[in-house]
């Protein structure tokens, strides 16, 4: 089977193997189509965090049953799956308090092993959902609109919020769109006016604002001073992570989505006075998983997607896909 590996930062190579073996409890699948994530174009610029080369990557992935254990009653040879990419324990406090998304031990698929941008793979069976009722594209992004979900609850979000997005990328998007589904006000604010007009436009943001050096005065406008209920940071920007605190009203709630690999440093007076709940997000968990399978009929997929390339064609394109004047929003490659 054919598969494509990041040998080290800037190179892609496409070499074959063996199919896998599958082992008692796990599932033979067929992978049909990967998402291009966040996390795999840092990896491709050398950097990203909890990371070493040569890796298969790809953890967005809509995939098809080939061979099951003999008494599975789950699944079936033909059955379409999403793949949950975090390889937990179950053992660990995280793991037995329901915390998957952090166990003590994880391993993302893609990112800390080997990931999806191969024909076939073998995984534990615990880790695939069942989802014969969506389509390849639907699949094909669940994991990134369940990172935004989780974001969501981590934050509590309610009807009567204004939340603010910092970065109009696949997860900021994708927590735009959820945020505007749970009724809450929602400004989104990014360097990228395309990107902005797209969360607008698609996502139904109800105010955007460009990230300059008016965003903090036009917020002060539009709240009447009162600021952020939550502010969400999808960018993993260093400059932009630490600006956040200061778009956040008193009381409010500031989630870091976002990776950085270094330090960060906040005012104490400043995040003190207003009594701010800083949360980090990470991955998610099944209920995630489950929120948007059962939301995704309501979310906008084609305009999602920006390109869907067979994955042959994936090196040549992927410098493209990285560039800081890009114009995709999700590409997906297919097998």
């Amino acid at each position: 089977m054919k598969y494509i590996v990041c040998e080290e930062p800037g190179r892609f190579n496409i070499k074959e193997k063996s199919v896998p073996s599958r082992r008692d409890g796990e599932v033979l699948l067929k992978i049909n189509r990967v998402g291009i994530c966040g996390t795999d174009l840092h990896a491709y610029k050398g950097n990203q965090a909890f990371f070493t080369y040569p890796r298969i990557l790809g953890h967005e992935i809509a995939a098809e049953v080939v061979e099951v254990d003999a008494d599975s009653t789950k699944f079936k040879p033909g059955d379409r799956v999403a793949i949950m990419p975090y390889i937990n324990c179950g053992r660990c406090r995280a793991c037995t308090k329901g915390h998957t998304n952090c166990c003590e031990k994880l391993h993302v698929f893609g990112i800390h092993t080997d990931g999806g941008m191969q024909e076939y793979v073998s995984l534990r069976s615990d880790l695939l959902l069942l989802a014969n009722e969506l389509t390849e594209e639907e699949i094909s992004i669940i994991e990134p609109l369940a990172i935004g979900a989780h974001a969501l609850k981590r934050a509590v979000l309610t009807a009567e919020d204004t939340a603010l997005i910092m970065g109009c990328g696949p997860i900021g998007l994708a927590i735009i769109k959820q945020a505007k589904l749970v009724g809450a006000k929602v400004i989104a604010v990014d360097l990228n006016p395309e990107r902005l007009a797209f969360a607008k436009n698609i996502m139904d943001a109800d105010i955007i604002f460009l990230a300059d050096d008016q965003l903090t005065d036009n917020l002060k406008e539009l709240t009447n001073h009162a600021m952020a209920d939550v502010v969400f940071d999808a960018t993993g920007n260093k400059k932009a992570l630490e600006f956040g605190v200061k778009l956040l009203g008193h009381s409010g709630r500031y989630v870091l989505v976002g990776l950085s690999k270094g330090d960060l440093v906040f005012n104490h007076p400043e995040i003190h006075a207003k009594e701010s709940t800083l949360l980090c997000s990470r991955n998610a968990t099944k209920t995630d998983f489950y929120r948007v399978m059962d939301q995704i009929k309501s979310f906008p997929t084609k305009s999602y997607i920006s390109t869907s390339l067979p994955f042959t064609e994936m090196p040549q394109n992927f410098d493209k896909w990285t560039a800081s004047d890009s114009t995709i929003i999700k590409a997906t490659i297919t097998f």
